[in-house]
């Protein structure tokens, strides 16, 4: 009897559909709150809730514990992470190095359809800001940087900052400036556009030093 050697392929791609569908709900739900930090996550209860077997849901947590969300506060108690000062820091450190070239590239680089598309984002996070629904502005703000990659046509760049995107829209939850946060990217829009990639730099790098300020501030009182 010949050996079907299609099974485990199969079996795999199955296996890391459902853990990236759990990873990606359990991120979901620590970006907005609704798993709070210290938050204990328990494989079998999880594995229960979400018809599944418990092998999705454990390497669902290793990638959350690699991109920051989840610490280990025992080897045997997974909770939520809380924010931490220097790792919000570190954060910003790293935000301020890759967006500032990403918004420079972006200037540079971006085409007529580029553009139009980040027109467009900006009006829905407009949209998104008089809604005054946190998740909302969240996501379209978001969308609005993610485009911003987009543009600046660089995929290892893309790739080093993607594992940062959720635990900075994670981050902006906690800060209550959205028209400040809107007006900010307007700038930033007008920079690109117009291909001036020194003043996109530098409304890039006010927008990231200004946030860092109101982070460090709400978080942590200054």
């Amino acid at each position: 009897m010949s050996r079907n050697t299609t099974q485990p392929a199969a079996s795999l791609t199955g296996t890391a559909w459902l853990r990236d569908q759990v990873c990606e709900d359990l991120r979901d739900r620590i970006i907005t709150g609704r798993l709070a930090p210290g938050d204990r996550l328990v494989e079998r209860d999880l594995a229960e809730e979400f018809g599944v077997s418990r092998v999705p849901v454990r390497e669902a947590i290793r990638i959350l514990l690699s991109e920051g969300f989840l610490t280990a506060a025992s080897p045997r108690r997974i909770v939520v992470k809380s924010h931490d000062r220097k790792d919000v820091e570190n954060l910003f450190d790293l935000r301020e190095a890759l967006e500032v070239l990403a918004v420079r590239r972006a200037a540079e680089r971006a085409d007529a359809d580029g553009l139009a598309t980040l027109a467009r984002l900006l009006e829905n996070a407009r949209r998104a800001t008089l809604s005054g629904k946190p998740e909302r502005i969240s996501r379209a703000n978001a969308a609005f940087h993610h485009q911003i990659m987009e543009l600046a046509d660089n995929e290892l760049l893309a790739t080093t900052v993607e594992p940062l995107e959720g635990r900075l829209r994670w981050l902006f939850q906690q800060i209550d400036e959205p028209g400040t946060l809107w007006e900010e990217h307007r700038q930033l829009h007008e920079a690109i556009a117009a291909h001036d990639a020194e003043a996109a730099a530098a409304a890039s790098l006010s927008h990231v030093r200004h946030y860092r300020d109101v982070a460090l501030r709400m978080l942590f009182g200054g």
